[in-house]
């Protein structure tokens, strides 16, 4: 289970593989250059910064991890937690952060939380993540248009009044600029898939920029020059209060993390026809983001995007991950100096492609038309994610969900008491149907459907309550019964001792799931209500309640 693919992979490993791992590498470690620069740039911190985490954090989760063919690195997911981080803590304050995540990712793994993360629920998904999109889309704005703006509010309509005020002040040869770009990086797959559509936009337009002097930002003039050479690893300086203050944001960059990789080790599963082990992809991603962290740089996770690129150009083994990593690195030492000269327009061209590839647009409106609990969860996520916070939108929506789950299970839970108009009339289809049984006069039956839990309690308790004169026997039956909590157990040990003050006998027929068996029998009511009023069949808990009538006449 905690064994890395890499060490798997390198069994057989063949010539030819690495031959094709090594053009994916260099092709994916091409895609990923602008994408750092722009992810670091969008999330508020130096570009750098981005290329440390994608050298770094991609080495290390393609070396360690659970998939043959994960690329990690800065996403765009992260833009808007580390940009709320960044300005309420600080750069110092994001390092803990990312610090504490991936601590927080390890101990995930090693707890097996792997398989419990695939479970949320997809609406919840789809929702935070359109709604990063909208938000990384307005923060390119400024950029875009090469708007004047010295200031610009991180609050989403704040945002937009800003925009709005600024307007006149639009510098059209960014925009131009930016117009080409989005063009050029959404037409040139018609060309060809070898060669990134961004490295090209990237190099026409930083020439056009150069060549013709033009008026516009470029990351030298926002941010100076580009170092060519990683930093020297260090600690940050971790307290007892840091750890509190920061622990929120650090929990929902391990969450968010978390869910990223696992999608993109799933899709990539699927394009490839394998099995990635998601415990040690959990153990990868927490390395991963601890080194980052050391090294000054931001969150990362597995890229869905730079993932399917890695398959498409034939990469099948960590190996190609590893080789993305060493090419930026290459990158950075020989050539991080040209990067200073790339437009901003161009880098706020390439997000916008991203947030459309982000938005699921699609999925969006299928889940909108779908059923009404999932469009509420979708919509109340996408919402909050936008207005409020991420983290509190997937707070919100997780625990939007889960009452949503509950409402439809109580729904589909049910409580039937049995008319006596059924004896001996086989009108029902289902053999083993009350109506095909004659019950004996005194003998009351009730028969639970679906789970019986804290959600549905409550059916049951009014069902016992509208019994009028207490019978002598009163069956329960519970064939259709999977699941049972501690709230129906309780519920069952009222009706026992309800049933006792009262002079009725109680009698469980069909407990046939052996997770509600164990349960009754942890709770010792198996021996409260006497085995053998625990019975296996309907027509034995009649043959019973036969039985227990004729003892009360005292006949034996």
């Amino acid at each position: 289970m905690f064994t890395p693919k890499l060490l798997e992979t390198l069994k057989g490993y063949t010539r030819i593989q690495f031959v094709r791992d090594l053009l994916a590498g260099l092709i994916v470690g091409i895609v990923a250059l602008p994408l750092a620069i722009a992810f670091a740039i969008a999330s508020g911190v130096s570009p750098e910064k981005g290329l440390y985490t994608a050298v770094i954090a991609g080495f290390i989760i393609s070396a360690f991890g659970g998939s043959k063919v994960q690329i990690g690195g800065p996403t765009g997911a992260f833009i808007i937690i580390v940009y709320g981080i960044v300005q309420q803590h600080g750069v110092s304050g994001l390092i803990i952060a990312t610090f504490m995540a991936g601590v927080i990712l390890i101990i995930m793994g090693i707890a097996r939380l792997g398989s419990v993360i695939k479970f949320i629920p997809h609406p919840l998904i789809v929702g935070f993540t359109s709604g990063i999109a909208l938000v990384i889309f307005s923060s390119q704005i400024k950029d875009f248009f090469g708007l004047e703006i010295t200031s610009l509010p991180s609050d989403f309509i704040k945002k937009w009044i800003v925009y709005g005020q600024k307007i006149s002040s639009i510098n059209y040869y960014s925009l131009a600029i930016a117009v080409f770009t989005t063009l050029v990086v959404f037409l040139w797959p018609r060309v060809t898939h070898r060669v990134p559509g961004s490295l090209v936009a990237i190099i026409l337009s930083t020439l056009i920029a150069t060549f013709f002097h033009l008026p516009i930002d470029t990351i030298g003039s926002r941010f100076g020059r580009i170092p060519t050479s990683l930093p020297l690893p260090s600690l940050p300086n971790l307290d007892f209060d840091t750890i509190k203050l920061l622990i929120q944001p650090a929990f929902t960059i391990a969450l968010l993390g978390g869910i990223e990789s696992l999608l993109s080790a799933v899709v990539a599963d699927g394009m490839i026809g394998g099995k990635h082990k998601s415990n040690m992809e959990l153990v990868a991603q927490g390395i991963a983001n601890i080194f980052s962290s050391l090294f000054g740089g931001i969150p990362a996770t597995g890229a869905i995007a730079r993932t399917a690129t890695n398959i498409k150009n034939g990469g099948r083994t960590p190996v190609a991950g590893i080789i993305h990593s060493l090419t930026l690195l290459l990158i950075i030492m020989f050539a991080g100096k040209w990067a200073a000269l790339i437009p901003m327009a161009t880098l706020a061209g390439i997000l916008v492609v991203v947030t459309y590839n982000m938005s699921e647009w699609e999925n969006f409106v299928s889940i909108a038309k779908g059923s009404k609990n999932d469009a509420a969860v979708l919509i109340v996520t996408f919402l909050l994610t936008v207005i409020i916070d991420l983290t509190v939108a997937i707070e919100i929506g997780m625990v939007l969900s889960m009452f949503l789950f509950m409402r439809k299970m109580a729904q589909f839970s049910n409580v039937s008491v049995i008319s006596k108009q059924f004896n001996g009339n086989k009108a029902n289809n289902d053999p083993l149907a009350v109506s095909n049984f004659i019950i004996p006069h005194g003998v009351e039956v009730f028969e639970i459907t679906g789970p019986l839990f804290f959600g549905a309690a409550y059916k049951f308790k009014d069902a016992i309550r509208i019994i009028e004169a207490a019978p002598q026997v009163l069956i329960i039956r519970m064939r259709n019964v999977p699941i049972i909590d501690a709230t129906g157990i309780q519920i069952i040990k009222e009706v026992s001792k309800d049933m006792k003050h009262q002079g009725t006998k109680l009698i469980l027929s069909e407990v046939l799931t052996k997770e509600v068996f164990d349960e009754l029998r942890k709770a010792r009511l198996l021996f409260s209500i006497g085995k053998s009023n625990v019975v296996e069949t309907f027509a034995k808990a009649i043959e019973r309640s036969e039985k227990v009538i004729l003892e009360k006449k005292g006949i034996n």
